[in-house]
């Protein structure tokens, strides 16, 4: 079995921020996947299902971003998951926005919900980093994350969480480098451009060889230009040997 821990701070008022990003992405899964139904347990709420044939448990702790670790913690023991095992989802200011990244253990780069967990659990979890961007200046960083998305975020937010989601299965099986890579191509794939169309026969109305562009004198061209040259000599022979016994008469 699977731990997956969204991170984020419970209630309406921080439902949208974009430190919520945790929760969403554990909603996403949620619906996308056909998990039962968010019940209250470990100091938060968890839904349990299947991907790609894997059981995984959901969870969104509702201690406060500060105090994560004793959800999962107390989680991670009762289900008796190895920290292998437990992701957890959570937003990434050193990551451009909707970019992924993931990775096992590490520093916590100040992520307050990060480092209540290590202090639970140890350090060894894995870490599904996903990108907010930087406000730019340090002094921001929390009016920056304690705020809603904006709009013109969220086309991006909802493509991030959709494909993290569809590839969530690989994350169940453990394979870590074809969730990264599916995330990847789910996110940055754009529609070929369309085959020029065929020009068409407005008389058949049958598509019309592509036209092609001449590269010096063509072949046939050549050989009926001399049978020309030949018939218009033989024929002024011809008038020359008529017009001769003309008078020869």
């Amino acid at each position: 079995m699977k731990l997956f821990v969204g991170l984020g701070n419970p209630g309406d008022k921080y439902r949208a921020n974009r430190h919520n990003i945790g929760f969403m992405a554990m909603d996403r899964i949620a619906e996308r996947h056909g998990f039962g139904p968010w019940r209250k347990k470990f100091q938060g709420y968890i839904s349990e299902g299947e991907i790609g044939g894997k059981r995984v448990t959901l969870l969104k702790p509702e201690t406060y971003m500060n105090e994560s670790g004793r959800s999962v913690g107390e989680a991670q023991r009762f289900l008796k998951i190895p920290l292998s095992d437990v992701y957890v989802f959570h937003d990434e200011l050193d990551l451009a926005p909707g970019k992924v990244k993931v990775k096992t253990g590490g520093g916590n780069a100040g992520h307050n919900g990060l480092r209540s967990i290590t202090a639970h659990i140890e350090n060894d979890y894995k870490r599904v980093r996903l990108g907010i961007g930087h406000p730019g200046s340090k002094d921001a960083v929390v009016h920056y994350v304690l705020n809603d998305f904006a709009k013109s975020e969220r086309e991006w937010l909802g493509i991030l969480l959709d494909a993290v989601s569809d590839a969530a299965g690989y994350l169940a099986k453990g394979d870590d480098a074809r969730f990264l890579s599916d995330v990847a191509r789910l996110t940055q794939d754009e529609p070929e451009a369309p085959a020029p169309k065929p020009e068409r026969n407005t008389r058949t109305d049958e598509p019309r060889a592509p036209k092609k562009q001449a590269s010096g004198p063509h072949p046939a061209g050549e050989r009926a230009s001399k049978r020309q040259s030949a018939l218009a000599e033989n024929l002024k022979k011809w008038l020359g040997a008529r017009k001769s016994g003309n008078e020869n008469s």
